[in-house]
């Protein structure tokens, strides 16, 4: 009991001196945080903005330099802290949220998502479905019972694979009509009444561009693109709402894996743990801090944290999903 005792009594001080280490390492330091879009994106100005309010939480203070790094969304920058990098925690990554999603369907890339460390995610990158209130049919339930023609980009998009996922696992008659370039000329052919619905529209350039359509009541929303509700919006059904057995709620939950992840901050997959675990306690931190939270307000930036343990589970999710699952969500998206 003695020896117990005496180490109970030395845990707080061996937890101080790793904190201790921590802030000796970042002092006078600089971390790279490469970020896989150029300036003035979405990514980008969450990134420039949340920096000085991250590096006040982290031990040591370290200085974070924001670095564009361009190439496959995020597939370059995240091979690159795999394998260039010190491994030392003075690399950070923001890539695209489904950079999980295209490796574990295949795509290239010379990194594994799930080794990656993940440190928290922003916000989620929400998505929506809307339909037209002039439409006949006024929601996935409907549109089980009748066509509903809906607007798409390319095969691979989530505005396409996830409605064509929809008709095969629920039934539903969503008839998609592809190639149209973003989601201004959906919006566009939906006002003028060429569709009836919209597969997929930022709900941050919902409120930015296409406020009126709310005010005024001309669209509803069928779902968001994501996994899970959306906390802004938690009347709008996820997709997980729409599983009826085990196989489909994998299927779902992979396809939304992508806004669930969202704006996320990643680690090198070398990084040792006790700076992996003082990122994470000071990220958690940050996106706490009333100063951080003031700032994103007034720059209309969406907040939705998550810690790097759910951020990891997600991907682990995503790994874990089974090779005969894996070749049913790629016909979905025509690869």
């Amino acid at each position: 009991m003695r020896v117990l005792a005496g180490l109970l009594c030395l845990a707080p001080l061996a937890t101080g001196a790793r904190a201790d280490a921590v802030a000796d390492f970042y002092k006078g330091k600089q971390i790279s945080l490469y970020v896989s879009f150029p300036p003035g994106g979405g990514y980008d100005i969450y990134s420039r903005f949340f920096g000085p309010h991250f590096t006040r939480h982290i031990p040591g203070n370290p200085q974070i330099i924001i670095k564009n790094m361009e190439g496959g969304s995020g597939v370059r920058a995240a091979a690159y802290i795999t394998s260039v990098t010190a491994q030392d925690g003075l690399s950070l990554g923001m890539f695209l949220d489904t950079l999980t999603l295209g490796k574990v369907l295949g795509g290239p890339g010379e990194f594994d998502p799930q080794k990656l460390v993940w440190i928290g995610r922003m916000n989620a990158t929400a998505t929506v479905a809307l339909v037209s209130t002039k439409a006949k049919v006024q929601s996935v339930e409907e549109a089980k019972k009748a066509e509903i023609v809906i607007a798409g980009s390319v095969p691979s998009n989530s505005s396409a694979f996830i409605p064509t996922a929809l008709n095969d696992l629920l039934g539903t008659r969503f008839k998609i009509i592809l190639g149209y370039q973003g989601s201004p000329p959906m919006a566009l052919a939906m006002e003028r009444g060429e569709v009836d619905a919209i597969g997929g529209m930022s709900w941050e350039a919902v409120q930015m561009e296409k406020r009126h359509w709310l005010e005024e009541k001309q669209v509803k929303f069928l779902y968001t693109q994501s996994a899970r509700r959306y906390r802004e919006l938690p009347d709008v059904p996820g997709l997980l709402d729409f599983a009826t057995d085990e196989r489909s709620r994998i299927l779902l939950g992979l396809l939304g894996s992508g806004p669930d992840i969202g704006r996320a901050l990643v680690a090198e997959p070398g990084i040792p743990a006790e700076r992996a675990a003082a990122l994470r306690k000071a990220f958690l931190a940050a996106m706490a801090d009333p100063a951080w939270i003031a700032e994103a307000a007034k720059r209309n930036l969406g907040l939705d944290a998550i810690s790097g343990e759910e951020l990891q589970a997600i991907v682990a999710s995503a790994v874990a999903t089974p090779k005969d699952v894996l070749d049913q969500a790629r016909k979905y998206i025509g690869q």
